[in-house]
């Protein structure tokens, strides 16, 4: 039974069993409702404990129900059943109590919690509100302010901040049952409180509403959910318990079936399906309990600290004295600064920094289970450090670099036993960014693969298998972007234009902002090396500025200009002078754009390179580029990534505008692929 009833004196103790994180299926759902029906019936009951076997307190909503027709009894009831029942429950949470689960346990009189448990709502990550009286219960129970907090962002808090802020009662440690049941033996023998439908909620004061609506929107950048989440809170604050919940269920209702709440959906599926793929069902990794990183600059030491912060020791090798001292600076810093910002504390900081030990001496990597090469991206150095590699490590020892667009094959060439090798490429910073793509080489053996997919779900990270060719999936279509974004400079549109037209889309930094914040002189080198593979890179302007050291923000100077000490883009009126003088070179013709018209110039043709990554088998899976673009690029995740926001504004739509742009020389015609796909509907 996934719902158990067990005596312990007056007590009676309800047990929900539901691996593997006790979602709020049909069968729990109504194995609650049947047990809160027969307590109720039991004179010798005093009161009930709910608490969850396993490793967490009910987790949320039952995903395999998502775009089904809810089957009874509906949470909604199952709730307000519990909150009226006749005998006090009390929510004895450990792990999880998320979404529905939170509801629940809103819905029970009590709540004691172990230090370790958290609490949330993160419905508005998923495209929707609470939908069981979430938005309307918590307000009652932690004020506005905090209520706003958690339902517009869903983020969780901690056991004793949701102490602090009245969402549970107690925090307890020990066994959970024996405290819960200990609590609640006492909190009945007083009066009991009111249920949290029947508390009143605080005015938040008359300037409140505005201003949180401001925060939310600006938050949002395009989100729907947030917003309907604050009106969901408001409405519960300035109204009676009946209508609110009224107006929750309509708008939770209303946004189920959201072009949004579906995107949120597939990006919500294709992440759990991601660090397992079925190709590699079975296969077991290799063991990982030591790492070593090579090279301690800005990437190599962001792999360090996402290493040491899922407790891996680290060796740190440089090249001299004087570099490793550079690199073992750049690890503190990371901890010294997240520290100081109060992320993590400071005798933390000083453990994580003290399990990075460094070494100019390749003898130091001899036990070490994986070593990740994170050096200049220039293919003799990285065939040179692999050639030590080789050398110094264990046979076992798998061996990746993070190269983000050098050829990993060029790079293993000669190494021995380069089944071990592969390519790990993270995104900066490494420490933050989710993202992983992870690239096998021909011979790269499946454990050893298997071995990067374990060890991107060690560190948190979404992997996602790239194929080899130039930039693997999401430098490809990053370059293939920036050739669009030269079109739009030649042919009208100025860079404060293109960048609002992208934030306006969603994204969280126009194109252009972006590439002063990584720096022009990072995409000229990868033009250089494709020119000296044959290529003709199309970067007219850019190329203008590169030649004039305008490099971005560290040159003070890129596509726009920069105050010192300033990080807020100015329009330059040099870079308009270089841009009109390239297009007096080539002849473009002048248009006026659309805020529409420059976001399908960006777009549809990263829909267009996707199809031709799948095609060439590059990515494997459709959902794999979206990963890509949302967690490695800041597409809006809730467009779902730009395959899926294609396949929901329609293909055959796509391939038209493609077409139409193609014929300008605008971009290029759709591939075969996309043109197949449009006449399906998918891909």
């Amino acid at each position: 039974m996934v719902v158990a009833i067990a005596r312990r004196g007056s007590f009676a103790v309800v047990t929900v069993d539901s691996p593997p994180v006790n979602a709020l299926s049909q069968a729990v759902r109504q194995g609650l409702w049947d047990a809160a029906e027969a307590l109720d019936a039991d004179a010798s009951v005093e009161g009930v404990v709910l608490v969850c076997a396993g490793r967490t307190f009910i987790a949320g909503a039952d995903v395999t129900e998502f775009g089904k027709p809810p089957v009874p009894p509906h949470l909604p009831d199952l709730v307000a059943r519990i909150e009226g029942a006749a005998k006090p429950w009390t929510a004895a949470i450990h792990g999880s109590a998320l979404g529905g689960g939170l509801e629940v346990a809103l819905g029970c009189r009590f709540r004691v919690a172990l230090a370790s448990a958290s609490l949330g709502l993160p419905e508005v990550t998923l495209g929707l509100v609470p939908g069981a009286g979430g938005t309307v219960r918590t307000p009652r129970l932690v004020g506005v302010e905090a209520a706003v907090d958690m339902i517009t962002t869903g983020k969780p808090v901690k056991a004793e901040k949701a102490r602090a802020l009245g969402l549970v009662d107690a925090v307890v440690d020990g066994d959970l049952t024996d405290a819960a049941i200990a609590f609640a033996s006492e909190a009945i023998g007083r009066e009991l409180p009111p249920a949290a439908r029947e508390r009143e909620i605080a005015d938040p004061g008359e300037t409140f509403w505005d201003e949180a609506r401001a925060a939310v929107a600006k938050r949002a950048r395009g989100e729907v959910a947030p917003l309907k989440a604050l009106a969901c809170v408001r409405r519960a604050a300035e109204s009676g318990f009946a209508d609110a919940m009224a107006f929750e269920r309509e708008t939770f209702l209303a946004l189920r079936g959201s072009p949004q709440a579906a995107a949120l959906r597939h990006i919500f599926f294709a992440e759990r399906a991601a660090p397992r793929p079925p190709e590699l069902a079975g296969i077991e990794p290799r063991a990982l309990r030591k790492a070593a990183v090579v090279g301690g600059g800005t990437m190599g030491a962001g792999i360090a600290a996402a290493l040491r912060d899922v407790g891996l020791p680290v060796v740190l090798i440089e090249r001299d004295a004087e570099a490793l001292a550079r690199g073992l600076a750049n690890v503190r810093s990371i901890y010294d600064g997240a520290a100081k910002r109060g992320r993590i504390t400071p005798a933390l900081a000083q453990d994580r920094i003290a399990g990075v030990t460094g070494s100019v001496d390749d003898a130091a990597l001899a036990d070490a289970d994986i070593v990740i090469e994170a050096v200049f991206e220039d293919l003799d150095v990285k065939r040179a450090v692999f050639a030590r590699l080789g050398a110094a490590c264990r046979p076992d020892a798998v061996l990746a670099t993070n190269t983000s667009y050098l050829d990993p094959r060029a790079i293993s060439e000669g190494l021995p036993g380069s089944e071990r090798f592969l390519g790990l490429h993270f995104f900066s910073p490494a420490h933050v960014m989710k993202l992983i793509e992870i690239v096998p080489a021909p011979s790269t053996a499946p454990d050893v693969l298997a071995t990067g997919f374990a060890l991107a779900r060690l560190l948190g990270k979404i992997p996602v298998r790239a194929g080899i060719c130039d930039g693997f999936i999401g430098n490809r279509i990053l370059k293939g972007s920036r050739v669009q974004v030269e079109k739009l400079l030649l042919s009208g549109a100025t860079p404060q234009r293109i960048d609002a037209a992208m934030k306006g889309f969603g994204m969280p930094m126009g194109p252009l902002e972006a590439q002063d914040l990584s720096g022009l002189d990072i995409s000229a080198f990868q033009r250089k090396a494709a020119r000296a593979r044959g290529e003709t890179p199309f970067a007219p302007v850019a190329e203008r500025l590169c030649a004039m050291n305008r490099l971005g923000q560290k040159t003070k100077g890129g596509w726009y200009d920069y105050a010192e000490g300033g990080r807020a883009p100015i329009p330059s009126p040099e870079v308009a002078r270089q841009i009109a003088e390239a297009v007096a070179e080539t002849g473009w013709p002048q248009r006026a754009w659309t805020d529409a018209e420059i976001v399908d110039m960006i777009v549809l043709p990263m829909v267009n390179e996707g199809a031709r990554i799948l095609e060439d088998g590059i990515a494997l899976r459709v959902s794999d580029i979206d990963l890509v673009k949302v967690h490695g690029y800041g597409f809006p995740r809730w467009r779902g990534g730009p395959m899926h926001d294609a396949q929901a504004r329609g293909l055959a739509e796509i391939v038209a505008v493609l077409d139409g742009l193609a014929a300008q020389g605008l971009a290029d015609a759709p591939s075969p692929l996309l043109r197949r796909a449009a006449e399906t509907g998918h891909f």
